[in-house]
């Protein structure tokens, strides 16, 4: 590995960056091209599900300067063919002589282009900043290896940990700045979830919205609004339900379930609530790569009690309440022994208030499970799986 190979694939990886919230239920990808020379020749990203994959957006814009140069991807380049062509035969037919891949592809139907290339003369290296490409794309890679969806806890505090207070107010702890950015990341989810005592305290709508006083409409497709509601006690005026966005309620088996409620799906009840696994286990059958838990204490401290939180972020406002409700319920801790450690990923100012980014020690997306034999391509077209609304 050179400097200019960290150089190059680090572009790669930002380049991919763009297509957050676009490709869904396929990864993101960056691809950077140098011609013969050394020079820059061309770059390019997978922005949505159906389009063009990175690999052909670099070497179009590279044309007849990618003979003989070499190419950088971020995901080993596909050797299959979906609603799109292989991209190795992509690479081989433009003429490239080099590939460098960061992340070996670990979906069985689509991997092998490294091994096609190489077949063909091309020299392949992998293994350049393998850590940051897969910390990029960990949505999809918790997706396909641990076999569910990628899940952030989104929650809102004072410094000292209240996210209401006494009399349940909660409008507004932290400032529009950081309402902003929850609709960011909102826009860069398939799915957001919020219990049954969200629902019936807040009334929430669950959308992606444009910042106060902006007359732009989000320029994404709707997430899907999944309301984990045991009971089926959803009200039929609640604002989930009023079309602006998909919504899914998720009841326990045994519910009984009035007529204003559809689509449910129906879900193991345990003690508590719903089995988040086998929710969790649902939408990924439905093809939701990721998922942003927006619900109450109660429902942050069963994911994480069940070990399913993949990543945390809180926006802490510089403001104290001393009483009210804490931003987490019950998590599973009885002894300090079992406190959920988790790792500092970013810290950073959104206008007067902090935003803090934690992940878990050992990632999902760095699971050793092996590859399950039901994991199919995204990019193949399967009629028995319903689709994610943000696919294109």
């Amino acid at each position: 590995m050179t400097s200019r190979d960290i150089l190059h694939m680090r572009r790669a990886i930002a380049l991919a960056a763009r297509g957050l919230g676009g490709t869904s239920p396929n990864p993101v990808v960056g691809c950077v091209v140098l011609d013969p020379s050394g020079e820059v020749a061309g770059e390019g990203f997978h922005a949505y599900a159906g389009g063009p994959h990175a690999e052909v957006v670099a070497l179009r814009d590279a044309g007849g300067r990618a003979r003989g140069g070499t190419a950088y991807v971020t995901l080993e380049p596909c050797a299959h063919t979906g609603r799109t062509g292989p991209c190795a035969t992509a690479l081989l037919e433009a003429g490239v002589a080099r590939v460098v891949v960061a992340v070996p592809d670990p979906n069985p139907v689509a991997a092998g282009g490294a091994e096609v290339l190489r077949r063909h003369g091309v020299r392949v290296d992998e293994g350049v900043l393998t850590a940051e490409a897969e910390e990029g794309n960990a949505a999809w890679l918790t997706f396909v290896r641990a076999r569910r969806p990628f899940v952030t806890w989104k929650f809102a505090a004072t410094m000292d940990g209240r996210s209401a207070a006494s009399d349940g107010t909660s409008q507004w702890i932290t400032s529009p700045e950081a309402r902003a950015d929850v609709h960011r990341l909102r826009a860069e989810s398939d799915a957001v979830v919020a219990g049954i005592g969200t629902v019936l305290a807040d009334d929430p709508r669950l959308t992606v919205r444009p910042p106060a006083g902006s007359s732009a409409e989000p320029s994404v497709a709707p997430v899907l609004r999944v309301v984990a509601d045991p009971g089926a006690r959803t009200p039929a005026g609640a604002r989930v339900l009023d079309g602006a966005a998909p919504t899914l309620v998720a009841v326990a088996e045994d519910a009984a379930v009035p007529a204003h409620l559809s689509p449910v799906v129906r879900i193991p009840r345990v003690q508590g609530g719903i089995d988040l696994h086998a929710l969790l286990a649902e939408l990924h059958g439905r093809r939701i790569v990721s998922v942003l838990v927006e619900g109450g204490p109660t429902l942050a401290g069963a994911f994480l009690r069940e070990g399913l939180v993949d990543r945390v972020v809180g926006y802490l406002a510089p403001a104290l309440l001393g009483a009210g409700a804490a931003a987490l319920g019950p998590a599973g801790v009885s002894t300090i022994t079992e406190i959920h450690r988790l790792e500092f990923a970013s810290v950073t100012p959104v206008g007067p208030d902090l935003k803090v980014v934690l992940r878990p020690k050992t990632p999902a997306h760095q699971s050793s499970l092996p590859a399950h034999p039901l994991v199919t391509d995204p990019l193949v077209t399967d009629p028995q799986v319903v689709q994610s609304p943000k696919e294109s």
